[in-house]
C-alpha cells in the first residue's frame, strides 16, 4: 500500500506546480553540506533543459524523517564519515524501496563509510555496476562510456554503482567522477564550460530516469 502511495504522490506532486528534491542530512561527521551551489544550478538546468519544474530551492531532509517520503529524488555528498541510526537505516530502506530515488556522489573520502552503511541498508543488495548501456546513460544526453569523468582523485577510472529493486534502479552511487563539483558555480572549481555542461546533463540524466520510470 506504501508504494503505492509513494508513486500517487510523486505522479501528483509532479503534475502540479513544481517538484522538490532534496539534500540528505546525515550524521557521522562527513560534510553532508558540501557543494553548496550544486543542486540549485542542477536544478536551473533541468528546468531550462528538460522541462521540468523543480521549486529552485531543494530542501534539506534528514534519512530518519517521514518527510523523506516526500521527495522523488534525494542527494548526498561529502568527504567523510557517515553513520546512520537503526531507526534511519529502517526508514531509507522503506524509501528505497516504496519508489523513492537516493544519488550519493562521493566528494571524495566518503567510499568506505558509505559503502559500510549500504550494507545495513541492504544487507542482501549487493551494489552492483551500471552497465554503460542502462537507460540512464542514454537520454536525454548520450553518455556511451557510462559516467563522466569530472574531476581527478587518484587516477581512477570513474563507476557508477547500483542498488536495483524488483529490476528498478532505486539508489546510485557515483564514484571517482564528482558530479556534484561540476554542479557548482563556475568560481568554486574554475571548471571549463565543457566539463560543467558534461556534469550537469549527466544530472539531468537521472532526473530524467526518476520522472519517466
Amino acid at each position: 500500500m506504501k508504494k503505492i502511495y509513494l508513486a500517487f504522490l510523486f505522479c501528483f506532486s509532479f503534475a502540479a506546480q513544481s517538484q522538490e528534491i532534496a539534500l540528505l542530512k546525515y550524521n557521522g561527521g562527513g560534510d553532508w553540506y558540501a557543494n553548496p551551489t550544486s543542486l540549485p544550478n542542477l536544478i536551473k538546468f533541468c528546468n531550462q533543459n528538460i522541462n521540468t519544474r523543480i521549486a529552485t530551492k531543494p530542501a534539506t531532509v534528514e534519512p530518519g524523517s517521514p518527510d523523506l517520503f516526500s521527495y522523488p529524488f534525494v542527494h548526498m555528498t561529502g568527504h567523510g564519515n557517515v553513520v546512520f541510526s537503526d531507526s534511519e537505516i529502517v526508514n531509507l530502506r522503506n524509501y528505497l524501496t516504496s519508489g523513492g530515488f537516493l544519488h550519493i556522489d562521493d566528494n571524495y573520502g566518503m567510499d568506505e563509510y558509505i559503502r559500510r552503511e549500504l550494507k545495513r541498508v541492504f544487507p542482501n543488495n549487493a551494489l552492483v555496476e551500471i552497465p554503460a548501456n542502462h537507460p540512464i546513460f542514454q537520454k536525454p544526453f548520450s553518455f556511451p562510456a557510462g559516467i563522466p569523468k569530472i574531476h581527478e582523485h587518484d587516477n581512477k577510472r570513474p563507476q557508477a554503482f547500483g542498488i536495483f529493486i524488483d529490476n528498478r534502479l532505486a539508489l546510485m552511487y557515483t564514484y571517482e567522477t564528482d558530479l556534484g563539483d561540476g554542479w557548482e558555480d563556475q568560481e568554486v572549481h574554475n571548471d571549463p564550460k565543457e566539463v560543467r555542461e558534461k556534469a550537469l546533463k549527466m544530472g539531468a540524466n537521472i532526473i530524467y530516469y526518476i520522472f519517466n520510470n
